[in-house]
């Protein structure tokens, strides 16, 4: 295949400092990627047609190596409790190594849009040495209709085999993504796992939006027949991915959204999937794109021989993942838009089987519950996690948070006040005790409460104040037993229930120390502690 570039764009890449290279792909459509991933031996092809790729020793994100230059841009609006500092120096220094590692290399460019409303879109350039990153890149971002005119605000160098020298890049390992703001340039050397490149993205929008008025959300999205729209906070693990990809709502995205005066819109043309055990049952659409011709699956156990996927083989990585465009979900939008959210819907997995599967929120107690973004870790998901283990990520996404995160709750708080939103607290984890003791929440039951939710039918129901957080849960909802609305009641034993309610009750309090000088005194009122005191 014939991929060399035409002069424009080697022109661009000799003025970015990519020269004496040996060959370009230029916006190859996804066919000539794939094709080329399978001829550089970069993965093998499934039966159904998926392309299944090793991302080597990273499996996930690598949090700890990622680092935002500290300079007059960003010295007083970055969030350094939460972030990394690269000097100048240092990155001038590993700009220059970058750049000399990708001489006589072929490089594959692919040119994009972050973000779908024109009026707020970030144009991507990401330069990748290997085919497959491409291709996982061209699924999750937008393409452009054409290239005409196309001019990068920001561009991503992903060299994997490139390797740090902590000494003179001023890195903590030979793994590095480093992020120029100013000059809106992103380096990842070091790391296969392709999710460093969307995830760069959302950092570099999520400094960028919050100027022009305009939250940034790690959320997925989906729309109603009826026009009404609805938003996902969550981290991983708790649904996000699942619970938005309804049959009978319209997907917006996934993962990542903006809200704009405007209404809410997707900065992704894709999605990026667990598929850990994935039911074809409980998740057809997204188990369908596991069998589609195109889909990137990260790190799935594949019969060498047969070609068939074992989706429960966790052998690998706990964090299998399918990279796939939002064509390959039969009702995602294709505008990537929607209205004003009329809900806001807060996920989490309690994995100690505390918090009540459904709860109504007020704005005070959604502004507390999204500075503290907590889930809990399950036990045998990670190497040294022996018992649940309470998470608490500001924002349902600490690692891409580099302003203060109190700036995102201000903006969010105002945008609920000024469009009375309905916020709902959804619990993904376990009822009848904890992890080990009761069982997970049964998804029927879960979607049932939700699209009570998000049909209007919770905004009139009958209410008891959870006496740990002060939540109001519904006493009843049709087509679920009302026993499982209590999580007290689902415990064997209630004692040990009151005293697994106060230790989280502790931790929620805990953790929110860091944000109390930062937040006004109603959100303060809206903590657990008060809800305990006031019994």
């Amino acid at each position: 295949m014939d991929i060399a570039a035409t002069t424009p764009i080697r022109a661009e890449l000799d003025r970015l400092g990519l020269r004496w290279l040996d060959q370009i792909s230029w916006n190859a459509p996804a066919a000539a990627l794939f094709q080329e991933a399978v001829l550089r031996g970069e993965g093998v092809v499934a039966d159904g047609g998926a392309l299944v790729v090793s991302t080597g020793a990273h499996t996930g994100r690598s949090p700890n190596d990622k680092f935002i230059v500290r300079d007059a841009t960003t010295a007083e609006t970055v969030w350094w409790d939460n972030t990394a500092a690269m000097t100048l120096e240092c990155f001038a220094r590993l700009k220059q190594d970058f750049l000399a590692h990708a001489r006589l290399r072929s490089v594959f460019v692919q040119d994009l849009f972050g973000g779908a409303d024109p009026l707020h879109r970030l144009p991507v350039r990401v330069i990748t040495e290997r085919a497959w990153h491409a291709l996982f890149i061209q699924h999750l971002l937008i393409r452009p209709g054409n290239h005409d005119g196309f001019t990068p605000q920001l561009t991503i160098i992903n060299l994997p085999s490139f390797k740090a020298d902590p000494a003179r890049h001023g890195t903590r390992s030979e793994t590095v993504i480093a992020l120029d703001l100013a000059n809106g340039l992103v380096l990842i050397g070091g790391t296969q796992y392709a999710g460093e490149m969307k995830k760069a993205v959302f950092t570099v929008l999520n400094h960028l939006l919050p100027e022009r008025g305009v939250m940034p959300m790690h959320c997925s999205a989906n729309v109603g027949a009826d026009g009404r729209s609805a938003v996902f906070f969550g981290l991983s693990g708790t649904g996000k991915t699942t619970l938005s990809a309804d049959p009978a709502r319209t997907l917006i995205g996934d993962d990542e959204h903006g809200w704009s005066a405007r209404g809410i819109f997707n900065f992704e043309g894709g999605c990026y999937a667990k598929v850990i055990r994935l039911s074809p049952a409980a998740e057809p659409e997204i188990f369908a794109t596991t069998r589609r011709w195109g889909t990137v699956l990260e790190n799935v156990s594949i019969d060498r021989n047969s070609r068939s996927l074992d989706l429960d083989d966790a052998s690998i990585t706990e964090n299998t993942r399918a990279a796939y465009p939002l064509a390959a979900i039969p009702n995602a939008s294709r505008s990537g838009q929607a209205a004003i959210p009329k809900t806001i819907v807060m996920l989490t997995a309690d994995a100690f089987g505390i918090l009540p599967p459904i709860a109504r929120l007020t704005p005070q107690q959604a502004m507390y519950l999204f500075l503290s973004g907590y889930t809990a870790k399950v036990a045998g998901t990670e190497r040294g996690v022996a018992e649940p283990q309470a998470t608490f990520s500001t924002c349902f996404g600490a690692p891409f948070i580099p302003r203060h995160p109190c700036v995102y709750g201000k903006l969010l708080r105002d945008l609920i006040a000024r469009h009375d939103v309905q916020c709902f607290l959804v619990n993904t984890g376990w009822t009848g005790g904890g992890h080990g003791q009761g069982q997970r929440m049964p998804i029927k039951v879960t979607r049932r409460l939700l699209n009570a939710a998000l049909d209007g039918e919770l905004a009139t129901a009958a209410m008891r104040i959870d006496p740990n957080f002060g939540f109001a849960i519904p006493l009843a909802v049709s087509g679920v037993d009302p026993a499982i609305l209590d999580p007290r009641g689902t415990w064997a034993d209630p004692t040990a229930y009151d005293a697994a309610a106060r230790k989280l009750v502790g931790l929620f309090v805990k953790n929110f120390a860091r944000f109390e000088d930062h937040v006004e005194a109603d959100i303060r009122a809206a903590s657990p502690m008060t809800a305990m005191a006031a019994e």
